[in-house]
């Protein structure tokens, strides 16, 4: 990997490297994605199935668009039952944590006959994109239902591409079948996005859209943005390190690669106090590189997104993970609790030696859906919060009106709003005459 040495100027050509994955500087794709989702917003299933048979499946129909119960059955007996296992003993870490983000409606009352609060309701339906292509995500099915489920959603839709016998992969029909999905449909890419955006005739509308995917899906959930509500628009995955002398560099390097094998475009960055920690993490990548099973990607990742950044000093590293704003950041320092307190942006925070990100991505129970490029800045992780909405509940008495009815018509009469000051002062018009 390339060492560089950090200075304003490094960490500015990094900023603005690291910015071209960003799915807002794809505008070549914008065109082709934007007619898509215009095709399946009037055509429906037709332009749905036309567009599935292109890139999937050329059988789809609307008879074999729904996975149905048979097939779920047939990837029970097809997987290892140890993965099923597996499957469940994450599914119960990921419920226990999401649990503890539930928010209940709350109302405050006052002698004086007002009652203000708020009301949280879950959202009716929720539509979740699992991705397939160049690997599998039963993890992701995993991230996406189980907060809307702990949240109430009553419905819940998932959209994962098939492959060209028109078939699921197993391991993520178990993994939906486990969650709770409720409908599972052969569909992927913008078109997968656009059906539940905008409903066709075999696929439901819904109210959100949540889950990652390639830069078409990316680019598609941009697209029905404010026709739903969306998560927000995932860009490559990403990891950054920060480490000082301390740190094991076999582990992080191991680490630093277990997102570079996502794809070309993921980023995989050290910033550390010490250039040995660095030469030596540098060997290491090196070495697993050449045995690894995914090297191609890997090496792809690290020629355009991979840094080794060597500063003067923890703070300097540590202001340099706050303008990156990594999905992931692992801190392997000598005190990492003293040094997370001091980060204001991630989307996911791992600390010490034993704390791999892939604990994370599978296992640990925090959702993996996170923010990417820089989004950590002002997004969250996917959460319960995703799956519900709020409405305010207010109530006055006449008496309680009456003390500040005069307020509220002066405040409107200031803006020029005299219908607004008019709809309070008719209330105590005969009290006025």
């Amino acid at each position: 990997m390339r060492i560089v040495k950090l200075s304003q100027e490094s960490r500015q050509n990094l900023l603005e490297n690291l910015l071209k994955r960003s799915p807002g500087n794809y505008g070549q794709y914008q065109d082709t994605v934007q007619e898509i989702v215009d095709r399946v917003k009037t055509e429906g299933d037709k332009a749905l199935f036309e567009l599935t048979a292109k890139f999937d499946w050329d059988g789809i129909s609307k008879e074999n668009v729904k996975v149905t119960e048979e097939e779920v059955r047939e990837a029970y007996d097809t997987i290892d039952p140890a993965l099923t296992e597996t499957i469940r003993k994450s599914l119960k870490n990921i419920r226990d944590y999401h649990e503890k983000q539930k928010q209940y409606s709350w109302f405050d009352t006052t002698p004086e006959g007002t009652m203000l609060g708020q009301k949280v309701t879950p959202l009716a339906s929720a539509g979740v994109y699992v991705p397939g292509g160049k690997a599998v995500y039963p993890s992701s099915v995993l991230m996406n239902i189980v907060p809307a489920k702990i949240a109430g959603v009553d419905h819940v839709v998932m959209c994962t591409p098939c492959n060209k016998e028109g078939k699921v992969n197993p391991a993520v029909l178990v993994a939906a079948k486990e969650a709770g999905a409720d409908e599972v449909y052969k569909v992927g890419g913008a078109q997968a996005i656009a059906a539940m955006a905008f409903g066709t005739e075999s696929i439901p509308k819904v109210d959100k859209i949540t889950g990652p995917g390639n830069i078409f899906v990316a680019l598609a959930k941009k697209a029905v943005s404010g026709f739903v509500s969306i998560d927000s628009i995932a860009g490559p995955s990403e990891i950054l390190v920060l480490a000082d002398e301390t740190a094991n560099p076999r582990y992080v390097a191991a680490d630093l690669l277990s997102q570079a094998e996502h794809d070309e475009m993921a980023s995989a960055i050290l910033v550390t106090t010490s250039m040995e920690l660095a030469e030596k993490v540098s060997a290491e990548v090196d070495g697993f590189v050449a045995v690894l099973s995914r090297k191609e990607i890997i090496q792809k990742s690290l020629d355009n997104y991979g840094y080794i950044l060597v500063a003067d000093s923890l703070d300097d590293a540590i202001e340099t993970v706050n303008m990156i704003a990594s999905e992931h950041l692992e801190i392997v320092t000598k005190n990492p609790f003293e040094a997370m307190m001091k980060v204001r942006n991630a989307g996911a925070i791992f600390l010490g030696e034993y704390s791999s990100e892939p604990l994370g991505d599978y296992f640990a129970g925090p959702n993996h859906i996170l923010p990417t490029n820089g989004t950590a800045r002002f997004f969250s992780p996917v959460s319960v919060d995703d799956f519900v909405k709020k409405s305010s509940i207010i109530y006055y008495s006449r008496e309680a009106l009456e003390k500040v009815h005069k307020d509220i018509e002066y405040f409107a009469k200031a803006e020029q709003l005299t219908a607004h000051a008019n709809s309070i002062a008719v209330r105590f018009e005969q009290k006025e005459d």
